[in-house]
């Protein structure tokens, strides 16, 4: 039978329970702001019972606070964190489409295409009267305005590269930085509840970290209890697209290298390659990868799937591989590295100092790469391709489009004026050129592509090869170094506008200007590109970034839509409800004024007992 004084202890219980019940009230309350928090309830369960030895069997002991639960849905913190992935993709893509269009936004207005517009408009002046030094000068003015306005985009676009690789190393960092916090939480959380208790604040603040580190990758959670027991030590995983990031209270960090070799000749040097610290490979092209990495990694490298791809042949021991059937036969789309590029043949990879390409009678290209150390295996029936082919149109596409303008207009025009003879009764020379990059000299260029890399160049920009002079090719020319002749810019007189026979006198040609007249023609030629006219190509290229910058932003803001929907649900579980929490308030204040009220009640029965009962 229990002890006269037993009410004392049922009543002591309500305090306790609800003492506890309002604290974690005023928790709720206190945080109902607070990002991340998980809304929290003690739980009250009926003491266990005693029985009387009496006629009415079992008798109550009060109220126990068991423990203190948090209110969370695994399956909305899923789906949010699948979606919070998809939005750091989108929204990071988003913000370097943007930009990108932002660059390009002065074609079509006040930069390039008036730029060109001014330079065909003052050929057209310079027809009238071909001896006119002004008119001359004017024509060089010009046409350097216009290649310095292409050297801008090209330039700005590899700013943005250098921008985005950088940010790839900010966000590697911050991925670290979040596996070794929630290492870190894991450990104090299995501390305290090994003990029993339960951390809730700390599951609070390492869901916080994941939700966060959700939108820089693909990643997934499993939590394990280790042993019977529904609390204690847990064994906690966390998989970056597939690869174990955090387990418990270790984990692995990504790290930023430098490529040891170039995949596009218009690359920015110094660009980022990822490996883990823990010798595994980085999967770069994961489809699965996820996140704004994925964004980052896509916008730096994107291609369009327009890499240099082909058959492969060479015998084991070899140091050449030839590539043939390739879908480059175009030397004005060529944007592979002249040296220190990598091929890959089948599954190796090899390094090459230089290729040469031969053309057939039926303009088909072979491409034959000097390696820096021979076939490990007989490449025949491989496939080879230099760089990695991307599904994503980035920022080396958009350089690569550019090359191919310059390349394209420049050959075309420089084959015309080459026809014409100047003021001085000389060949027209090349009007249109590049700058070396080591010497600053302007290439020579032949009309067919030969032997391909990094050598010196002589004073005329020749370049030289096993002692030889090669002429420079169409693909040295890039939308950076395109410029027009130092001879051009330093003597107007040099600009080939009349059409006479080598053997003609300057005075008896001096008022032809049919070389002139074809140049001028060169602006509405409609066969120069498939896109149709040179302004024609510069208008599809901005109308096609227009479209990619729309995409982006109409994925990004219907993502954000969703991710605010879901986060919603899931608040509807975890948040705090500031009206219910005021209910709450009052109902365990009353239930503690009522166990109050029964100790007062019980000690007043106590006092009758003992003072007035007593002998």
């Amino acid at each position: 039978m229990p002890s006269t004084f037993f009410g004392l202890t049922i009543g002591t219980s309500g305090l306790y329970a609800y003492q506890a019940a309002l604290n974690t009230t005023g928790h709720n309350m206190t945080n109902a702001e607070t990002i991340g928090y998980s809304r929290q309830e003690v739980v009250r369960k009926a003491s266990q019972a005693i029985s009387a030895g009496g006629s009415y069997g079992m008798m109550g002991t009060g109220v126990d606070a068991k423990n203190t639960i948090q209110y969370r849905n695994e399956y909305y913190d899923v789906k949010y964190r699948s979606n919070n992935c998809l939005y750091g993709e989108y929204s990071t893509k988003e913000f370097y489409m943007l930009s990108v269009e932002n660059y390009f936004s002065e074609v079509n207005s006040d930069g390039t295409t008036a730029a060109f517009n001014d330079l065909f408009n003052a050929m057209k002046g310079l027809s009238t009267d071909v001896g006119d030094a002004t008119k001359r000068t004017e024509v060089a003015q010009y046409a350097q305005n216009f290649t310095e306005y292409v050297q801008y985009l090209a330039k700005s676009m590899k700013s943005l590269q250098e921008d985005c690789n950088f940010e790839i190393k900010a966000t590697t960092d911050q991925i670290n930085s979040l596996a070794q916090s929630i290492a870190s939480v894991t450990k104090q959380i299995n501390t305290i509840e090994n003990n029993g208790g339960r951390a809730n604040d700390l599951r609070d603040a390492r869901n916080l970290m994941i939700d966060e580190l959700s939108e820089l990758a693909n990643i997934t959670v499993d939590e394990r209890v280790l042993g019977a027991s529904e609390v204690g030590t847990t064994q906690f995983l966390v998989r970056l697209d597939g690869k174990i990031l955090v387990d418990t209270y270790e984990y692995n960090t990504i790290e930023c290298v430098p490529k040891e070799s170039g995949v596009s000749q218009n690359d920015a040097d110094g660009l980022y390659d990822l490996r883990w610290s823990n010798g595994q490979s980085f999967s770069t092209r994961s489809t699965t990868l996820g996140g704004k990495l994925q964004a980052l990694l896509e916008v730096r490298d994107g291609n369009n799937q327009e890499n240099l791809s082909g058959n492969a042949a060479g015998s084991r021991g070899d140091t050449e591989v030839v590539l043939t059937g390739t879908n480059c036969n175009d030397i004005n789309r060529l944007n592979i590295p002249a040296s220190d590029g990598i091929i890959m043949v089948g599954s190796n990879r090899y390094e090459y100092s230089s290729f040469k390409v031969d053309i057939d009678a039926d303009g088909n290209y072979t491409y034959t790469f000097q390696l820096k150390e021979p076939l490990k295996k007989d490449a025949d029936g491989l496939n080879g391709h230099v760089g990695e082919s991307i599904d994503y149109k980035g920022i080396p596409y958009y350089m690569a489009k550019l090359n191919e303008f310059v390349r394209t207009f420049a050959s075309s025009f420089n084959e015309l004026h080459k026809q014409g003879r100047d003021l001085h009764g000389d060949e027209g020379l090349d009007f249109f050129n590049g700058k070396q990059a080591t010497t600053g000299l302007n290439y020579s260029f032949s009309e067919n592509p030969t032997s391909f890399n990094s050598l010196p160049v002589d004073e005329h920009g020749n370049i030289i090869m096993d002692g030889e002079l090669v002429a420079g090719n169409y693909y040295y020319m890039t939308a950076a170094n395109f410029c027009v002749s130092d001879t051009i810019m330093d003597d107007p007189d040099t600009i080939a506008a009349a059409k006479m026979p080598a053997d003609a006198s300057v005075s008896t040609g001096i008022e032809n200007s049919d070389i002139l007249d074809q140049l001028v023609a060169l602006k509405s030629d409609k066969g120069m590109f498939k896109q149709g006219t040179p302004s024609a190509f510069l208008r599809t290229l901005t109308a096609e970034i227009g479209v990619n910058g729309h995409k982006a932003t109409t994925f990004a803001k219907s993502q954000s839509n969703i991710l605010k929907a879901i986060d919603i649900q899931r608040m509807s579980v975890s948040g705090v409800d500031k009206d219910e929490e005021g209910v709450d308030l009052v109902r365990f204040k009353q239930a503690y004024d009522l166990s109050a009220k029964f100790i007062q009640t019980m000690n007043e029965i106590y006092d009758k007992l003992i003072n007035y009962m007593g002998v």
